[in-house]
């Protein structure tokens, strides 16, 4: 199938900046801010490179498969090749089987990384994977059968490429020019692939980026390119793009006053975008600062009036999921993961006397039980108490366990409720926070949502059922209609009738995570799988409630954000609005603001609970004294 051929000469002013880069062969950053029609130009770009370079391969990598469907709707070609970064790194490397096991025993053994260990965390000999007949990238992890997953693709590339100069070379040779979509969520390790480990190549390849660091609100992505900016001579040229075809007048203006960079945007000059009126000019729309002493969420929404209930006209953004959980319907994940008073008991009754009053005792072996009953059984807080009154069966459980498998093991929400879309093979954010279990889980929702949806092609790629024929499929047919699950379905039942039945089976990391966390792995197998799909549904977007880094790339006619910190450490408005504090707190927080401001097509709304005065004088500053509003 051939390309469509773009005419340089109906491209954007940026578009043709990278163009020209690209025509010298240099490495180019193209920058633009919220609603700039950065994958428009991505599409530009990618069109004249394949009309100048008929013979020549072009690979366009992005994060996720919907991001792949996006962008192959827009254009395609014979020689492009457009992929996930993970399959594209896997389809290079893939070939070098004895390069790949000897990498892989390496990393392993290598005790300063920790994305790959063995099952039992010891070191492995030289000969580990011999009778492995390949090394195998699949939805799971099963290191003694060669088996790595979507976790470990990145980590076994960068070191190949870093290790094997000849790999580089194949690479730069077989893709000329390699574009990378949303470059700031990128993992460090794939830039060091292509700006630091190509370097040792002398082929030729152009390395094109495209996105905007001031959207780069995930831990462990590499966020921006600045010291590749200001290299002699420049490694990465910018451009520019300035335009914002999105948001209306009021917060393309308050969104500039947010940025920390050299981008200030201005309203596309296209009479077609979207905040554009029919005469011409840009919508003024609406950017409000509401604030209360008294008031709550409930007088908030009353006061915009808008229909809450429309999830496709009005999204409410929080920071915290614990506003969110209880009306989202999954409050006993929510109390394992971030309410439990057994383990809050262990930690700071047992834990924390152990430590500092009897540092030399040894609980190697231990049951919780024989550890308590060592310091005399403490008596628990009235709070405490009163938890295990109500979860007597879970404190039983938790004093049968190893002490340290409940004492050393750190469980937080954001295992729970991590929402970079880590699904294997799904729509993924890499570095997700999500434990293994949660993980498990999301994949075997996913699947049932690909079936009933009938994505047959999406399902076959993301199941463990292996379909090499026509019967096998007919198998897997038959697998998936099986696979009955009803409100009186525990988790625990849904893991094994998928396991059971092909379609999701329990691997190494999940066998990994029920060794070290019986004690919150029995708790949550107890729980109704319906509250997994409840999770489900409030994390990829299917309520009228969000949390601030899930919107991240949606847009909705009306917005609602609550500055709430929670007990999140990682983001502070006050420190925000108040311009004091960590500075690190206060960066993150404007990043993650900014993202949520410039989702607003139309009308945007801030509600700010019990700001102080120095935040309020920012809020004016930002949104104007006259759309400050105080709601008592």
């Amino acid at each position: 199938m051939a390309s469509q051929k773009i005419d340089i000469d109906s491209i954007s002013v940026e578009s043709k900046a990278v163009v020209k880069l690209a025509r010298q062969g240099a490495n180019f950053l193209l920058s633009g801010g919220a609603g700039s029609g950065k994958t428009y130009s991505l599409v530009e770009v990618l069109g004249v490179v394949l009309a100048d370079y008929p013979t020549l391969s072009v690979a366009c990598i992005t994060y996720t498969n919907a991001a792949v469907d996006e962008i192959e709707r827009r254009i395609h070609g014979d020689n492009l090749s457009i992929s996930t970064i993970h399959d594209f790194l896997w389809s290079n490397i893939k070939h070098y089987q004895n390069e790949l096991k000897e990498t892989l025993v390496e990393l392993i053994n290598d005790e300063e990384q920790t994305k790959l260990k063995s099952v039992d965390g010891k070191q492995i000999n030289e000969d580990y994977f011999n009778n492995c007949e390949k090394i195998r990238y699949k939805e799971y992890l099963k290191l003694a059968e060669g088996i790595i997953s979507h976790d470990e693709v990145i980590v076994v590339a960068a070191k190949m490429y870093e290790k094997y100069e000849k790999l580089c070379d194949i690479t730069k040779d077989k893709y000329p020019f390699i574009f990378v979509d949303e470059y700031q969520d990128t993992d460090p390790l794939v830039v060091d692939i292509f700006l630091e480990s190509f370097e040792k190549s002398n082929k030729r390849c152009v390395i094109g980026f495209f996105g905007d660091s001031m959207q780069s609100i995930y831990e462990n992505s590499v966020g921006d390119l600045g010291k590749y900016l200001e290299t002699e001579p420049l490694k990465v040229h910018e451009v520019l793009k300035r335009q914002n075809r999105r948001n209306p007048l009021n917060v393309i203006d308050l969104a500039n006053k947010l940025r920390n960079d050299n981008l200030e945007q201005q309203p596309s000059d296209d009479i077609s975008a979207p905040n554009m009126d029919p005469t011409g000019r840009v919508k003024l729309g609406e950017a409000k600062f509401l604030y209360s002493r008294n008031a709550d969420l409930i007088s908030t929404r009353s006061y915009l009036n808008w229909d809450f209930s429309d999830t496709n006209t009005v999204k409410e953004l929080n920071l915290t999921h614990n506003l969110i959980a209880s009306k989202a319907n999954f409050p006993e994940l929510m109390r394992v993961y971030d309410g439990d008073k057994i383990r809050e008991y262990v930690k700071n009754k047992i834990r924390k006397p152990l430590k500092n009053e009897q540092p030399e005792f040894d609980c190697e072996g231990l049951t919780l039980d024989q550890v308590i009953r060592h310091l005399g059984n403490p008596a628990a807080t009235p709070m405490q108490r009163k938890y295990i009154e109500k979860y007597p069966r879970y404190f039983e459980l938790a004093k049968s366990l190893p002490y340290k498998s409940i004492a050393d093991n750190y469980v937080e929400k954001e295992q729970l409720l991590d929402d970079k879309k880590n699904v294997a093979g799904a729509d993924d954010k890499p570095s997700s926070n999500r434990d293994d279990l949660i993980k498990h889980l999301f994949k075997i929702e996913h699947l049932i949502r690909l079936y009933a949806k009938k994505q047959f092609n999406q399902f076959i790629q993301l199941t463990d059922f292996s379909v090499s024929s026509v019967e096998r499929k007919q198998e897997l047919y038959n697998a998936i209609s099986s696979f009955s699950i009803d409100e009186t379905t525990t988790i625990g039942e849904a893991i094994v009738i998928a396991n059971e039945l092909g379609l999701v089976i329990k691997d190494e990391k999940l066998q990994r995570f029920s060794d070290r966390n019986p004690y919150l792995f029995q708790q949550v197998c107890d729980i109704p799988y319906a509250e997994v799909t409840n999770l489900f549904d409030y994390l990829e977007g299917y309520s009228p409630f969000s949390t601030q880094h899930k919107t991240k790339g949606a847009e909705f006619p009306n917005v609602l954000v609550v500055l709430d910190n929670g007990r999140w450490n990682s983001y502070n408005f006050e420190y925000l609005f108040e311009q004091m504090g960590n500075q690190s707190v206060i960066a993150r927080s404007e990043k993650l603001f900014y993202v949520c401001c410039t989702r607003a097509m139309e009308k945007l709304a801030v509600f700010f609970p019990n700001p102080s005065d120095k935040a309020l004088v920012t809020a004016k500053s930002w949104f104007g004294p006259d759309n400050v509003i105080n709601l008592d």
